[in-house]
């Protein structure tokens, strides 16, 4: 395991093609330049010592001194011992409407974009719970199991669209049924399932899901996202509205949130219902929901004893700044000797 303390200076590497264009234009200018002067065979008679593999020695020496440089300042962290740590809290599953009514624009800057921000903004309140995130629209689909890895669930969350499921709708049933998979029975932890929607459900029986789903110690919490009075789905290119959905009757489609279809499902499974307009509102809710729950203990693994290993990086850097002195652009006759890049030739 490794980590990344400073990622900014990876743009130090920026510099190596600039160079390499450099050279190259410098190489043209200097052979046109010559040709002006004498021809081939007489300019080498004229510098006979002279050594094009010298240079591109030199200039691929220079490059790989910047990438060792540029990866010391990143300062490359590896993990040198894995730990079994005993943690407590609570499973948190979330289950993330992806259907394209999700992309309706009647709560800023879309239902989905708002979703993110509502599960991001949870997930950095939370302190040692573990998290986990399904994907649903027609059919649900697992996108993260649960896990301890805060940075990798909010990376998940943030590449979810709703072109990710071909199957269109909206079944919060299957959701529910897939959550259930996500809880080991064996640690026994508290179980939350929370489900962030606008309530629009295709599917068939989810109240009745909702409450098997409690039956096996899974509480469930819904927000809703959007408005009552709904909003069409707009269709884009590159970021500019061409159209909107419309029905097989050429209608707009307006899609609203349906927050009774929400509230009965929390209702079944001993939540309850937050409306997700205002996202402090929902953060507080939620926070003090899990607060207020038992914390189960359970293992976790995980690197810990991370050593700085920038100073394999600078030596090399400066190993190579050292060897580009020595490194002239004329051949030298202790090389020729060796005969190392062929230069008797």
């Amino acid at each position: 395991m490794y980590q990344l303390e400073e990622k900014i200076w990876f743009w130090v590497l920026a510099v190596i093609p600039v160079i390499i264009l450099f050279f190259l234009l410098l190489q043209v200018w200097k052979r046109h330049a010559q040709k002006k002067f004498a021809d081939k065979q007489l300019l080498k008679r004229l510098s006979p010592d002279q050594s094009l593999f010298k240079s591109v020695l030199k200039l691929l020496v220079i490059c790989l001194a910047i990438a060792s440089l540029s990866i010391a300042l990143v300062n490359p962290k590896v993990g040198t011992k894995l730990e079994t740590v005993k943690r407590e809290g609570v499973d948190v599953v979330f289950a993330i409407d992806v259907s394209k009514s999700m992309l309706a624009e009647d709560i800023a800057p879309n239902r989905l974009e708002k979703t993110k921000q509502l599960v991001t903004q949870i997930i950095n309140n939370l302190a040692s719970d573990r998290v986990g995130i399904i994907a649903y629209a027609g059919k649900a689909f697992p996108q993260l199991p649960i896990t301890t890895d805060y940075a990798s669930a909010k990376m998940f969350l943030q590449n979810m669209n709703t072109d990710m499921l071909s199957s269109q709708g909206t079944a919060i049933n299957e959701a529910i049924d897939l959550s259930k998979t996500y809880f080991d029975d064996e640690e026994e932890t508290n179980r939350v399932l929370i489900i962030i929607s606008d309530g629009e459900d295709h599917g068939e029986g989810t109240v009745e899901t909702a409450k098997e789903a409690y039956e096996e110690g899974i509480r469930i919490f819904t927000i809703g996202v959007g408005q009552t009075k709904g909003g069409p789905i707009p269709i884009k290119k590159n970021g500019i509205v061409l159209n909107y959905k419309k029905d097989s009757q050429g209608e707009t489609v307006i899609t609203r949130l349906d927050e009774n279809t929400l509230k009965a499902i929390a209702k079944e499974a001993d939540g309850v219902y937050i409306n997700g307009q205002n996202t402090n509102e929902v953060v507080e809710t939620i926070r003090d929901i899990l607060n207020n729950m038992d914390k189960t203990e359970f293992e976790a693994k995980q690197f810990a004893d991370f050593k700085d290993q920038f100073h394999w990086f600078l030596v090399i850097a400066l190993a190579l700044l050292f060897l580009d002195i020595f490194l002239l652009d004329r051949k030298t006759s202790w090389l020729k000797k060796l005969n190392l890049f062929n230069e008797n030739f």
